[in-house]
């Protein structure tokens, strides 16, 4: 592993960012983080994300794209592994990071829903895939037990937009689940998780939602109970 510093190339809102900070921090690995704007990408950082996405990790001359390859990259030159040494318990964690993401991408569905009906099909499929994660979810505190893992970083993010709802509305997410509430308590609770995002990072998130123009945005100017039976 190199001596330099490595400079993550972020988004102040990016989930995957989070993922590549909580695991940088977790490894105690030096970072310097840098911000760019999306909507006005500079040339510099087109020339070493060719997917335009954050975050990119800067090694020296060398780049690495993509939270996924990130985090697996410093679990590899690392001596403290956050993935079980068990093969198929292995793989069985990097399945639910992809089930993570994918629940990411559902997270997208439902706040850019144009009207009720596209926002109830993709709150459905959200409480849907929340009640799988309970149903997978070991005696805690987190995913498989007393060890923070790679699978939780990669699930933390997803509790904050949960956080950005609870203020908006009660849209039944987590309905009939048993082990999500303590899990979510003890990712919001660990340091790295909480350091991860700026201290504005709930304020940022709820203008981000509002702007979307979206039938969440419409909510999102309603009184709490109204919106909690849309």
């Amino acid at each position: 592993m190199t001596t330099e510093p490595y400079v993550l190339v972020s988004h102040t809102l990016c989930p995957y960012v989070q993922r590549a900070i909580i695991t940088l921090t977790e490894k105690a690995v030096p970072f310097h983080r840098v911000d760019i704007d999306l909507a006005n990408k500079p040339d510099w950082f087109r020339v070493i994300s060719p997917l335009g996405r954050v975050p990119v990790l800067q090694i020296g001359n060398d780049a690495l794209f993509e939270s996924a390859v990130i985090v697996e990259y410093l679990e590899e030159v690392t001596d403290q592994p956050m993935h079980p040494t068990d093969p198929l318990e292995k793989a069985r964690h990097r399945a639910w990071i992809e089930m993570a993401s994918a629940t990411l991408d559902t997270i997208a569905g439902l706040y850019a829903a144009p009207d009720a009906a596209a926002f109830e099909a993709k709150r459905a499929a959200l409480a849907d895939r929340l009640a799988r994660l309970n149903a997978a979810l070991d005696d805690g505190p987190y995913f498989s037990g007393a060890k923070f893992r790679l699978v939780d970083a990669a699930w933390a993010p997803v509790f904050r937009y949960l956080d950005a709802f609870d203020g908006i509305g009660d849209f039944r997410l987590l309905s009939g689940t048993d082990k999500i509430a303590g899990y979510r308590a003890a990712l919001a609770a660990r340091p790295s998780v909480r350091t991860a995002v700026a201290a504005d990072y709930p304020a940022r998130l709820l203008d981000h939602l509002r702007q979307r123009g979206s039938h969440l945005s419409q909510l999102m100017d309603q009184p709490l109970a109204a919106a909690g039976t849309a």
